[in-house]
């Protein structure tokens, strides 16, 4: 399983689409792998939707998105590998509208409707968006490349769907990124939590442009403003447009892909967690790569930046829970969290401090927080942190995941750093086992740090701040597993860390069929 493509509400039913090779765990033979799910929780497999089988796809069918047009009607919009290895773009439909679970797509012969000029390098042109429709009645998608080491979004339009022109300017392009993948492109409300539909546009929006970096294996976005008379998108100057940008996770976490859900009103986000042992690991177990638990997008309140929360369908899974109040930790402390199954739970916390004098001195050459986080770990003291969760540890601390933050001073203000260390996660040899690391811009002014971590087996998704912070690591532990997988809180800095509020559920398992 890989990337995510093309997810959609229909008619009642969540679609998602993946990157799959249904011959095993090795990235060949790539076709679109096809689930639905009426609670973005519990899901039922259907056969591919897409697969190889033309000239225009016969080497791959690689990323994409979808659009349901007027009338309800859903198209997908997909790259092809085509006979002669370029990339380029293809649309397929549903072979019959009255199939709730459109278990049938079908690939016109007017395929491919978008092929690389030669201007484009056909070997570097991916991944359409979902197109929205603007108000001069064209449609409008984007499509990843590159040109010599400058990242862009290519910029497409059509009035049917079918006959696409290439505007004479990329949406947006930034050097030295290099290659753009999966580019996702839509508006925000500046205020409020409800998602929109791609087509929104006004002075009460902002828009978001996120790319996957093919060169870093990371992703970035911006927020900005979309100018549909020009097609232009302006990146607000509250970030960095390029390799330093907002992640949407500052872990193991890659070609995401957004949707909005009418249903719910709200934007809702997927991402891909691939493995992190070794490919003879994924060949003899049969599979790689799994999708992120789906979170909610939406703006923050500063304008800066996106926030994101688990939906609210997982909390269904929820069902054993056990609570700390007001537990003090002082420095060397940690506290067990008993009661409930560790492996496969749900754990919200609120940390709280009563000062913040004891903060070690920020450097301000400290840009890099994975640099930072690599360098000062979770065992070293520090002054307000490292204080935080140890979660799949085993019972002699041989084995454990530590998910923390650590307060600096900085000239002005406080810096707050989250950390993901998979460096004590496993005894195994010959995993990637790094260190993820992100800064957390919150008010401290409350002295307070909450933080949710969701714990199955061998990933950890963890929000800070409220979700403005966000790190999914992987890993595999060999004695922290089921039963013997333990939970702790722990605190090693010298400022006393107070646990105002723990909830920790044990969680079921979603239904996949």
């Amino acid at each position: 399983m890989s990337y995510p493509n093309g997810p959609m509400y229909f008619k009642g039913i969540y679609h998602l689409f993946y990157q799959y090779n249904p011959e095993g765990a090795l990235w060949r033979d790539i076709e679109w792998a096809h689930s639905v799910s009426r609670d973005l929780i519990n899901w039922k497999s259907l056969k591919s939707a897409i697969f190889p089988s033309e000239p225009f796809d016969i080497n791959g069918c690689w990323s994409g998105s979808a659009t349901v047009l007027p009338a309800f009607k859903p198209v997908i919009l997909y790259t092809g590998i085509d006979s002669q290895n370029r990339q380029v773009q293809n649309y397929a439909i549903p072979a019959n509208l009255a199939d709730p679970l459109l278990t049938e797509w079908v690939k016109p012969d007017n395929n491919p409707i978008v092929e690389p000029g030669t201007e484009v390098n056909a070997s570097a042109f991916r991944d359409p968006s979902t197109a929205w429709l603007s108000f001069n009645g064209q449609w409008k998608t984007i499509i990843g490349s590159r040109s010599e080491q400058t990242g862009m979004a290519y910029l497409y339009k059509s009035r049917d769907f079918l006959n696409w022109t290439k505007a004479e300017q990329p949406l947006h392009s930034v050097p030295n990124t290099g290659m753009w993948e999966c580019p996702d492109f839509y508006p925000v409300a500046r205020f409020g939590r409800f998602g929109l539909d791609a087509s929104v546009t006004g002075n009460w929006v902002k828009h978001v442009l996120k790319v996957s970096l093919d060169m870093t294996r990371y992703e970035y976005y911006t927020v900005g403003k979309y100018y549909p008379m020009t097609d232009k998108y302006v990146p607000d100057n509250t970030s960095a447009d390029g390799w330093n940008g907002l992640r949407y996770d500052y872990g193991n976490f890659y070609a995401s892909k957004s949707f909005y859900d009418p249903m719910r009103k709200r934007r809702v986000l997927w991402g891909w967690v691939n493995e992190s042992d070794s490919v003879q690991d994924d060949v003899s177990k049969g599979w790689a790569g799994i999708q992120a638990i789906p979170r909610t997008v939406w703006l923050d309140l500063n304008g800066k930046q996106l926030l994101q929360w688990p939906v609210m369908e997982l909390n269904r899974l929820r069902w054993k829970r056990v609570m700390m109040i007001h537990q003090k930790l002082v420095k060397g402390q940690n506290v067990e969290i008993k009661g409930i199954t560790a492996a496969q739970a749900d754990v919200e916390v609120i940390f709280s401090f009563s000062s913040l004098d004891k903060a070690e001195a920020f450097d301000p050459s400290w840009v890099d927080a994975q640099a930072v986080c690599n360098q000062l770990g979770s065992t070293a003291q520090g002054g307000v942190g490292p204080f935080g969760l140890l979660t799949l540890a085993s019972e002699n601390l041989e084995e454990f995941t530590p998910v923390f933050f650590r307060i600096f001073k900085a000239e002005t203000n406080h810096v707050v750093l989250m950390c993901s260390d998979a460096r004590s996660s496993s005894l195994k040899d010959g995993l990637y086992k790094p260190t993820f690391a992100g800064f957390v811009d919150i008010d401290l002014s409350s002295k307070k740090l909450p933080l949710r971590s969701l714990i199955d087996h061998s990933v950890i998704e963890s929000f800070g701040g409220g979700g403005k912070t966000c790190i999914t690591s992987r890993v595999y532990p060999t004695k922290a597993v089921f039963e013997d997988a333990h939970l702790h809180v722990f605190n090693n800095g010298t400022e006393p860390i107070t646990v105002d509020y723990l909830g920790a559920w044990s969680m079921r398992s979603a239904c996949v069929n």
